[in-house]
Order: structure tokens, then sequence, then C-alpha cells
């Protein structure tokens, strides 16, 4: 097993490598004129963000001193983020770059062949100019410099459009997390609500992921959102952190803040249990949440239950569906709150009105939307299983990138309806 894993790790550095060195080969040689001080930067530039990159992940897996986490997490989770949408603009650039050459030599064919006129002395008619005969070695010495000159233009162009493309969009990408999530509406018929908590609120939050990028001012926004949309009841559906209490208790600290009429709950998600889940659910728990832990409470019109993440199978705390759910009511609604999508399965034989999950992102960054679909039952929004309805956030933050391309952050305010009112 050991073997195999190193043997995948190899050959994911090769290929990692392999594109870093076609990036530098198109970003960095083929637009300068030879060893200097611009291809000197570029080079220290494209060998520097990978060796950050992976710096930064392995400082937040091993734990690093969280000073040092911070110091790598930027400048590597961005390049993360960058070297994606520059190998991709690199590919497209493939594709334009033989239509900007052949318009370049175009232009320079008309502009070589154009003819220039004698002057013509006054009074005179003018006569067509005779060519003087060029010695062929003359010639071919004269056009070989332009052909090369034309060759660098088009690499500077097409170099210069995939660097700004992939700069724009990381930086959009990065200022849309920033900001904080929006509020997402979004109203959910219960056959089994009664009439009276018709309306009933409920503010579901995934995915935050503090860590060594997004911090207590990140915390605060999710809260001060949150508490805005004025809800009945608050649902942190996993992913809190990444990190442990000791390094991020200070950045969770806004959670006190949450208010809501019946109260704000937590489960578990799969990054909570790389950084010591039984820590966090008791700081949760210490901020004013209620964490559900494989357990339920009854409101006075629904049940609410959590099941722990599977990442918890692990540590033998992993997702108890029956001890959760099996002894209930089932007269009454029922809503669960569980990590990832998948656990929807498991939902449906228990006879769940509605699960509340997070995990995917949304995919976070474009393209990687069709992996996470592919991997997950639902990637976004709000779907049915049989009797079971799902609703699965994107999340309000990010994970590695603070970025998102194609998959905005959210917060969603779930308005439960009753089919009796």
């Amino acid at each position: 097993m050991v073997v195999v894993f190193a043997l995948v790790a190899l050959v994911v550095l090769a290929a990692f490598a392999a594109l870093h060195r076609y990036a530098w080969l198109r970003l960095v040689r083929d637009t300068t004129r030879g060893p200097g001080l611009a291809r000197r930067t570029g080079t220290v530039v494209m060998v520097a963000g990978p060796l950050l990159m992976v710096a930064a992940l392995v400082a937040e897996r091993a734990g690093a001193p969280f000073w040092l986490q911070r110091v790598l997490g930027w400048p590597g989770f961005l390049w993360m983020a960058l070297s994606l949408y520059l190998l991709l603009a690199l590919l497209a650039g493939e594709g334009v770059r033989p239509l900007v050459a052949r318009l370049v030599e175009r232009r320079a064919r008309t502009k070589d062949t154009a003819p220039i006129p004698a002057p013509v002395p006054a009074g005179t008619a003018p006569t067509e100019p005779k060519p003087e005969p060029e010695p062929e070695r003359e010639t071919a010495a004269r056009e070989e410099p332009s052909s090369s000159s034309r060759r660098l233009f088009v690499s500077r162009v097409v170099g210069g459009a995939v660097a700004a493309a992939a700069v724009g969009t990381v930086g959009y990408g990065t200022y849309g997390v920033l900001r904080g999530p929006a509020v997402k509406r979004v109203t959910v018929p219960l056959a089994k609500l009664p009439r009276s908590a018709h309306g009933f609120r409920i503010a579901v939050v995934s995915d935050i992921h503090l860590g060594p990028v997004l911090g207590r001012s990140f915390a605060q926004r999710v809260v001060d959102t949150i508490n805005s949309t004025q809800p009945d009841l608050i649902a942190v559906v996993g992913d809190l952190v990444d990190g442990s209490v000791k390094d991020l208790g200070p950045a969770a600290a806004p959670l006190a803040q949450l208010r809501a009429r019946h109260g704000s709950y937590f489960v578990t998600g799969n990054h909570e249990y790389f950084s010591g889940a039984d820590q966090w659910v008791e700081e949760v728990r210490r901020l004013g949440l209620h964490p559900l832990e494989n357990a339920r409470t009854e409101l006075p019109a629904f049940d609410l239950a959590g099941v722990n993440d599977l990442a918890g199978e692990s540590e033998g705390e992993g997702p108890d569906f029956t001890r959760a759910l099996g002894d209930r009511d089932t007269s009454r609604a029922v809503v669960l709150l569980a990590h990832q999508p998948v656990q929807v399965h498991e939902a449906v034989k228990h006879h769940v009105d509605l699960q509340l999950s997070g995990h995917t992102h949304g995919g976070q960054l474009w393209p990687g939307n069709f992996i996470a679909a592919a991997t997950n039952p639902t990637l976004a929004g709000l779907d049915r299983y049989g009797d079971t309805q799902l609703y699965v956030s994107r999340g309000a933050g990010a994970w590695g990138p603070p970025t998102r391309v194609g998959a905005p952050s959210d917060i969603t305010v779930i308005e439960l309806a009753s089919t009796q009112a």
C-alpha cells in the first residue's frame, strides 16, 4: 500500500512539474530575448509558486506552527488557483496563437511589399522607380531578425493575454469570497409540517473553513450576515475550521454572537476530523451552539436531527442514523443535518423529510464542478430522493485558495412551508 501511494505521488509530482515547465516555456522563455532580468524574474516566480503551494499544503496538514501556516497560506494557496487558470488559459492560447501569428505575418508582408514612391523634382514627370538588385545573402540576413521579432511579438501578445485572464479570474474570484457570502432564500414544502410552523426559517451555513487564510474578520462577516436574516434556527452543517482550537479558537469566537429564536446547531464535517473533532464539539458548545452528535432534539413543530460526518468512521465516531432517528415519532416531520450529500441515501431509508448538507462547495473552482457533480448525488440546490428532499449549500468560505469561480458562496435561508396552510 505504501509503495502504491509513493508511486502515485511520484506520478502526480512529475505531471505537476511538467505542467509548470510548459507554463515557463510559454510565459517566460518564449516572451524574453534570452538571459536577462526579465527571464530570471519569471523563472523565480515559476519555481517559487509551486514550492510555496506544496509548502502551504504540507504545513496545514502537518500542523506546523500557525504563524508559518499563515505566512505560507496566502501565496501558496493563491498559486494553486492561479496555476489552474494559467494552464487553462495557455491551452486556449494554443488555439489562438496560429491566428495571431497569421495576422502578424500578413501585416508584415503587406508592409514589406508596399511600394515607396521616390521624390520627383518639380516640373518633371514621375517615372517608375527601378528596383536595385540585392544580394541574396543580405536579404536573408535582413529577413531573419524580422521573423524572430514577429515570433517574439506573438508570444508576448498571447502570453500577456493568458496572464491577464488568469490573474483577473483569480482576483475576481478571491474578491467574491472575501466580501462574504450572499443570502439565498428557498421555500421547501413539508407534508408533515403543522400549519403553526408555516414560514419557519432555518439559516443554513456550511464550509466556512476558518484557517490560516480566512480568520476572525471573515467569521464576523458570516455571523453578521446570518443574524441579518433573523432566522428561527441556525444550522452549521460542518467544515467550520481547518486547524486546532488552540490556533483557531479566537477566529471562531464571533460564533458566540449567533442569534436565533430556537438556537444554533452544529454537526461535524470531514475537516473537523483532520484537527480533532472532539475539541471542536466542545468549543462550539462553549460558544453557545448545540452539537448534534448522532442525536435528535424535538422542537415544537418538528424534529431536528444530526449525524456525524463519514470521516468520523476512522475514529469510531461515524454517522449513526439509527441512534439519531430510530425511536422517533414518524408522524412528525424531521429535518436532518448531515455534512455530505451522499448521506441522503441513508436518510431516505429512515424516512427523513429534509436533509441539509454542504461539502461540495458547488465545485468552488470551475471546472471542478464537473468532478464534484460526479462524486455527489447533488452538487448544489434543492433535490428530491424518494420522499426525502435534499438541500445542498455551496458553502460560505473556501478550502485552499480563498477563491471561487463559477460557484459563488452562500448562506441559505430555508423557509419551511406547511402543505396544510
